[in-house]
């Protein structure tokens, strides 16, 4: 069985103001009505004798996880959690032991959470192509055939075939400067370097064993360690954490004397930068690709995304990306879009949220959204999704008063358990341990109106969680 491996841990940090640490781009629809996320899981169910996905990720998306494979209707998927960030190289080798232990030295297919592919038959036409190498021991790697001079990846130089459509690599090399990439482009002989994996699981292991095997001996400690936690395999923390941070491209592929790469062209992107995403895309007479509630005049190459919020008029522009969101907007030059990670890094250092969280936050019970917020109070808009409850709970600092706007809500209230339906309402004083489930079979939706000293997120104080977050 082919096992499909879905690295998940990235932030998408240069896809700002849309992509945040808790909402990253591999969880966004971007392309399509489907997340990237989903499209990846879904790329892999197209292909012949493949096995539930093992998906990596950290353990603050394990619920967007779950809850977009669901909307695949994916089963038998496993979860595994990584307590920090240790790049690929470890990530894979956590993939790799968690498909030895369910089949006999499966073949791994690595892939990105949050590239992009057109052309899903010339993907799956290379994956073929890769099979019979990885079974003769070869670490396989898919180079993309570049279609321009770039220096925003890496290039994988190809020496003698190794088989039907298949190439030794002679070096892997670095982001190149703009001439040193048209140079790679006109020689015919470099790929881009895609990310993407094929090879037996086993083998993977003895390469990271015999090159990094710092690495190897602490992703086998921790997953000899980790514990079951609902649907999840929780990697144990102490023993990922004595990991080296590397990728697989300088522990592994760089080193190993059996690496081989498959060229392919099927639409590949890796939805690097704002940039990037308006390439990929469909665009208007003007060369503009216009989403949202959008007008623009005058206006060519330009990638502008809006809200249902609220018009954006965009007058005379020219290769500008303006990105709308609830609580933030980002104008820049398509040629400068790279540099976004700057502003993050801005907003990080001033002490400012709007890199971590979205206005409105996903729960794995549903969602919240802060609509307004001032001295001493804050209002949120809750909804909660048919039979799903959240945390038995009290805050130290803050009072809450519930306004149901639709469904019913069954409220805890110290001892009491009461029913609140439409149009009714019920406080909580501060202190008060209580819980909101809707027991109905549609949404629930209410108005929280907090009041206090204190209105963070870190006020609460779990009691019970039926998502195991106490």
């Amino acid at each position: 069985m082919l096992s499909p491996v879905i690295l998940s841990g990235g932030s998408g940090t240069r896809l700002w103001p849309l992509s945040r640490k808790n909402l990253p781009k591999q969880f966004l629809a971007l392309s399509g009505d489907s997340t990237l996320f989903q499209q990846t899981v879904a790329r892999t169910r197209e292909l012949e004798e493949v096995a539930a996905p093992i998906i990596v990720c950290s353990e603050e998306h394990r619920f967007l996880v779950a809850e977009q494979l669901r909307g695949l209707k994916v089963e038998g998927a496993s979860i595994l959690l990584e307590p920090m960030p240790r790049n690929t190289a470890p990530a894979i080798a956590l993939a790799a032991l968690r498909a030895l232990a369910m089949d006999k030295d499966p073949t791994l297919l690595v892939l990105p959470a949050d590239h992009l592919i057109g052309d899903t038959a010339s993907f799956a036409d290379a994956v073929g192509k890769a099979l019979p190498l990885a079974e003769q021991g070869w670490l396989v790697t898919f180079g993309i055939r570049p279609e321009a001079p770039e220096t925003g990846f890496g290039y994988i130089k190809r020496a003698e075939a190794t088989g039907a459509g298949a190439f030794r690599v002679e070096r892997f090399v670095e982001k190149p400067d703009a001439d040193t990439a048209k140079q790679y482009v006109e020689a015919g002989d470099y790929e881009w370097n895609s990310g993407m994996f094929l090879f037996k699981a086993q083998r993977y292991l003895d390469e990271l064993q015999q090159h990094a095997p710092a690495i190897y001996a602490a992703s086998k400690k921790a997953f000899e360690a980790a514990k079951a936690d609902l649907d999840f395999v929780r990697i144990d923390k102490q023993a990922f954490e004595a990991s080296p941070d590397n990728s697989i491209d300088y522990a592994v592929m760089e080193k190993t004397t059996r690496a081989a790469v498959v060229p392919v062209s099927c639409g590949w992107s890796d939805i690097g930068s704002w940039d990037a995403l308006w390439a990929a895309s469909t665009r208007d007479g003007d060369g503009n690709r216009l989403e949202g509630d959008v007008i623009a005049i005058d206006s060519r190459n330009c990638f502008v995304r809006g809200t249902d919020r609220r018009l954006v008029a965009a007058l005379g522009l020219e290769d500008i990306v303006i990105v709308d969101t609830p609580d933030a907007v980002l104008v820049a030059p398509r040629v400068r879009v790279q540099e976004v990670k700057r502003l993050v890094d801005r907003i990080k250092s001033d002490g400012r949220q709007e890199h971590l969280f979205h206005r409105k936050v996903y729960r794995p019970w549903g969602s919240y959204d802060s609509i307004d917020m001032g001295d001493r109070f804050q209002v949120k808009r809750i909804t909660v999704k048919p039979g799903a409850a959240l945390s038995l709970q009290k805050h130290h600092h803050r009072a809450e008063h519930w306004v149901i706007v639709s469904g019913t809500a069954e409220v805890t209230r110290n001892e009491e358990v009461f029913m609140v339906a439409e149009n009714e309402s019920t406080f909580l004083p501060l202190g008060a341990v209580h819980r909101l489930r809707n027991p109905g079979k549609v949404p629930l939706e209410l108005i929280e109106v907090q009041s206090g000293s204190y209105l963070g997120e870190d006020d609460i104080v779990r009691l019970e969680d039926v998502y195991g977050r106490t």
